[in-house]
């Protein structure tokens, strides 16, 4: 920690603890105020940004959800996320690692530009949470965790399925899982999509878990179900917030009614500790269409959330 509270983000010298002298309204914006850093040495878990949103299929803006979603994460430095008992950084060393810089002008370049950046932190064994940015960002961000991890299961919050078939040529945030069950990425057989409510003919393979599914079984079934269709297999898992109703999460590019509560869907996430989770991202917060920042709160809630998920297995490093 610093000597004094104010800007952790640039001052502090110790990447364990949560910050409960820093002012919720003030100072230097990282991600529940870990340090800004790209030194890894010693590091668990590296947060950053993907401020891309020109896949977008209906409102862009979501370039903006890394700075809005770091910006509400000030509310929650201060303490461990409840319900848990521990405070993950307490035991986790997590650092803000920056955005991801790319070239918007040359998008067909983007993809990999925004692989190799992952590359950068998994390929040396630190986990990743990345926030986005629309959704299509899960695709390159795959491929550097199956480059470290080999093929992993996929747990999928959304209102959309996301696994339209296309041609490959296209950046389409509608289309990336279908592209990662062809490539052979994920597991289709043991990965899951949670809270859809849009029609889509074609599964892929993927187990759905519909949004009227989910809510008639609660939270307590979906884990269970989760938990048998993924096995012991490596997870990685992807949010996108408008798998919540737009009564939790009206920032958003795709709202869609009839979503998941912000309450359950936290329940889930709790359910699923043990797991073994390589990595995350919470994508599509659009703050230019948020009220009163509840959408960039609870994408902040649930990175937060997840590092308790990653704090209940004993960290590689």
């Amino acid at each position: 920690m610093t000597d004094e509270p104010g800007d952790a983000a640039f001052r502090r010298t110790d990447l364990y603890g949560s910050n409960p002298d820093d002012p919720t309204y003030s100072g230097a914006l990282s991600f529940l105020r870990r340090k800004y850093t790209r030194e890894l040495e010693g590091v668990d878990v590296a947060v950053t940004g993907i401020p891309y949103d020109l896949a977008t299929t209906n409102r862009p803006g979501t370039r903006f959800g890394p700075a809005a979603i770091r910006q509400a994460s000030a509310q929650l430095a201060w303490q461990r996320p409840y319900p848990w008992s521990d405070d993950p950084l307490d035991k986790l060393a997590v650092i803000d690692y920056g955005d991801c810089a790319f070239d918007f002008g040359v998008p067909q370049a983007v993809p990999d530009e925004i692989t190799a950046h992952a590359h950068q932190i998994v390929g040396v064994g630190v986990k990743m949470i990345s926030l986005g940015g629309d959704h299509f960002i899960t695709y390159p961000l795959l491929k550097a965790h199956v480059e470290a991890y080999g093929p992993l299961s996929l747990v999928h919050f959304d209102a959309h399925s996301d696994t339209w078939r296309d041609d490959g040529k296209r950046l389409d945030h509608g289309t990336m899982f279908f592209h990662a069950a062809q490539d052979g990425l994920v597991d289709p057989a043991c990965s899951v999509h949670v809270g859809i409510r849009t029609h889509n003919d074609e599964s892929h393979g993927f187990t759905i878990l519909d949004a009227p599914q989910v809510i008639e079984q609660g939270a307590a079934k979906t884990v269970a179900e989760i938990r048998r269709i993924v096995g012991e297999n490596r997870v990685y898992l992807t949010f996108d917030i408008d798998c919540l109703d737009p009564s939790y999460a009206p920032g958003t590019g795709t709202p869609v009614a009839g979503g998941l509560s912000s309450a359950l869907a936290l329940q889930i996430l709790h359910g699923l500790a043990g797991m073994d989770f390589v990595g995350m991202d919470i994508v599509e917060v659009a703050p230019a269409y948020d009220v009163g920042d509840v959408t960039a709160l609870v994408g902040a809630t649930i990175a937060h959330n997840f590092l308790s998920l990653l704090a209940a297995v004993p960290p590689a490093n």
